[in-house]
């Protein structure tokens, strides 16, 4: 499977772009999952729901499914932190790509998402495992670079640029 993250600050257009580049992966034939930091509490279910209960209850895991979707949660008893890593172990092994969205701090190759109009610093001078920025405005990009600089707003453009570069973001399971 091939891995790629893409880093970025809060509203930058990470989500979007992901969201983007799951259909254009989609269109060529392609299984893609994507791995996603969120902070803290956060809830895929809802009171009153049989897998909220179960939780509620004490479950360590609770693995919900059907014919169609299966979900696992997990519940630690003290927080934990993984690694994006540990995470992409959890992964199906039978995708093509897997998108991951955050772990701007990781040793995956990125994408940097910038928009200059957020007036976040960029990351790319300094993060040698940013191979490529994403951004609405390349003229403003603070500092001169050789990477890729590509239009955040043609996703099949990145898309074909990933696919293009493919053999770089093969992921060796640990």
């Amino acid at each position: 499977m091939k891995v790629v993250a893409f880093a970025g600050f809060s509203g930058s257009g990470k989500t979007t772009l992901v969201e983007q580049l799951i259909g254009a992966f989609r269109m060529r034939g392609l299984r893609v999952s994507v791995v996603k930091h969120a902070h803290h509490n956060f809830d895929i279910d809802h009171p009153g729901k049989d897998s909220w209960r179960h939780r509620e209850a004490g479950a360590f895991e609770v693995v919900v499914a059907s014919d169609q979707r299966l979900v696992l949660q997990r519940q630690f008893e003290q927080p934990t932190q993984l690694s994006v890593h540990q995470l992409l172990a959890e992964v199906y092994d039978g995708v093509d790509w897997v998108l991951v969205e955050g772990f701007k701090q990781s040793d995956l190759l990125k994408v940097e998402v910038w928009r200059h109009a957020s007036g976040q610093p960029t990351r790319y001078a300094d993060d040698d495992f940013v191979v490529a920025i994403a951004t609405d405005s390349p003229e403003l990009l603070p500092t001169p670079t050789e990477r890729p600089v590509m239009d955040l707003n043609q996703p099949d453009a990145i898309c074909e640029w990933l696919l293009a570069n493919a053999d770089r973001f093969e992921y060796n399971r640990i």
